[in-house]
């Protein structure tokens, strides 16, 4: 027997309404843990998770070691600049639950501020702006904001939270998104 119910069209304004109110994307490097404590018996094995607003991705696991090395990009849309970046690293357990090794939170305000400049043609390492640690962010130390390469980047140092030690070294860039709003 033939279905007979009438056929409705593809929704597509909901992936339009998506494009209309992104910003474009945001390529946060993962580069390394910095003494990262030890949740096994004399080391880890750490992953990170970074959220914003419902998005949540994450990197591979670095097996027993409290310095891993990940240089991994973790791409996030970005749709409101407001929101903050909330990274979480844990130990990966295979017969328990993954215990939790610190968090951090950074916003991006600063960084989006200065890509609205529109700068062009500086010479590669001239710092835009500069963040100050304190008590309202999880810096560890001043975060530059440069143009590097005909881009402008972040680089971070996040003291983690809720552990005794830890810190977490990452890098912002910014991608341009043929059909989004833009910044």
């Amino acid at each position: 027997m033939a279905d007979s119910s009438p056929k409705t069209p593809v929704d597509s304004t909901k992936s339009r309404s998506l494009m209309d109110n992104l910003l474009g994307l945001l390529r946060i490097r993962i580069k390394r843990g910095v003494n990262l404590a030890v949740r096994d018996v004399r080391t880890s094995d750490p992953y990170v998770v970074v959220k914003m607003g419902k998005q949540k991705l994450k990197t591979r696991v670095v097996k027993k070691d409290v310095n891993p090395e990940w240089n991994e990009d973790l791409t996030l849309s970005v749709t409101d600049p407001n929101l903050p970046v909330k990274l979480t690293v844990y130990d990966h357990d295979t017969f328990s639950m993954d215990d939790k090794m610190g968090d951090a939170e950074f916003e991006i305000k600063s960084y989006i501020e200065a890509l609205k400049m529109n700068l062009e043609n500086l010479p590669s390492g001239t710092v835009i702006s500069r963040v100050q640690p304190s008590r309202k962010n999880c810096l560890a130390e001043e975060s530059c904001i440069t143009w590097e390469s005909n881009k402008i980047i972040q680089d971070l140092v996040l003291r983690l939270r809720n552990v005794e030690c830890g810190e977490v070294e990452v890098q912002l860039q910014w991608i341009e998104l043929p059909g989004s709003k833009g910044i």
